[in-house]
């Protein structure tokens, strides 16, 4: 999911990424909406606030709302900004850094309204602006990656293209067009993700309350822990074998051998002019 790069990806490697980072933006926007009333995986509602204040002269909301949609900017900006600057040295790093630092915010956001929220305006827009922080990052991230095909926090532009994808399929010609297909595949996969974890956030917020978003933490460490687990596999299987025909012996083979056993050697076939 995150290895790859641009256009190296595959559709399932796009679809395994935009399902579960929609699902995340689906619950995190819920609980928000529930918790503090307000929407914190898109931007598009606090630019109309944004607008309506400065109509009104209200400066100090207008600074707060300033400050929402500039945090959710920086989250995009950064994210893109380790991965450009990071990728060469480890795509994997570079790709898994933006969702280690989304992690640490959105527990960060758990642990502070578990203990310490006193429902206060402050506390609530400190806690609004971090999260949108957080999924300014995601979706940075996830756009950055797949070369703008997914983009999981909002969904205005995927219901726009859906859209235009089905009217397109009203043709044969494009019903037959394998890459369009996949396309629509992969913005049905985000709706559809993106809706479940919105479900999931609304009937289990009574009940879990601020340790909803340890529940979203985990969903984000296992799109990090599958890639890092498919790369160990690989690089271990990659020092066996290097072992097996270079006969240098390593840790790895070491290892592999005691679980799996030596392998045995056949016996060279004798021709019978050799004796």
């Amino acid at each position: 999911m995150l290895r790859n790069y641009s256009n190296s990806r595959t559709l399932g490697d796009n679809i395994r990424l935009g399902t579960l980072t929609a699902f995340t933006a689906g619950t995190i926007n819920i609980a928000s909406l529930l918790i503090f009333l307000s929407f914190t995986s898109n931007v598009t509602g606090h630019y109309a606030i944004l607008a309506a204040e400065i109509s009104k002269g209200n400066w100090s909301q207008v600074a707060v709302m300033g400050s929402w949609i500039f945090l959710f900017f920086f989250g995009s900006f950064l994210s893109n900004f380790i991965v450009i600057n990071f990728n060469k040295k480890s795509k994997y790093f570079a790709h898994a850094m933006p969702l280690v630092l989304e992690i640490i915010c959105l527990f960060g956001v758990g642990v502070y309204g578990q203990l310490y929220y006193r429902k206060t305006l402050e506390e609530t827009e400190v806690l609004v602006a971090i999260m949108l922080f957080a999924t300014g990052l995601q979706n940075g991230l996830t756009a950055s990656i797949s070369n703008f095909s997914v983009k999981t926090t909002h969904l205005t532009g995927t219901t726009t293209d859906l859209g235009i994808l089905v009217s397109m399929f009203t043709q044969k010609k494009y019903r037959k067009n394998g890459e369009l297909i996949g396309r629509a595949k992969l913005l049905s996969s985000i709706m559809l993700a993106y809706v479940l974890g919105a479900v999931f956030s609304g009937l289990t917020y009574y009940y879990l309350e601020f340790r909803v978003f340890y529940v979203i933490s985990i969903c984000l460490l296992v799109v990090i822990g599958y890639d890092a687990y498919k790369i160990h596999v690989r690089h271990f299987n990659t020092k066996y074998r290097y072992n097996r025909i270079y006969r240098k012996p390593n840790l790895l083979a070491y290892l592999y051998e005691k679980i799996h056993g030596i392998p045995k050697s056949k016996k060279k076939r004798k021709l019978v002019f050799e004796d």
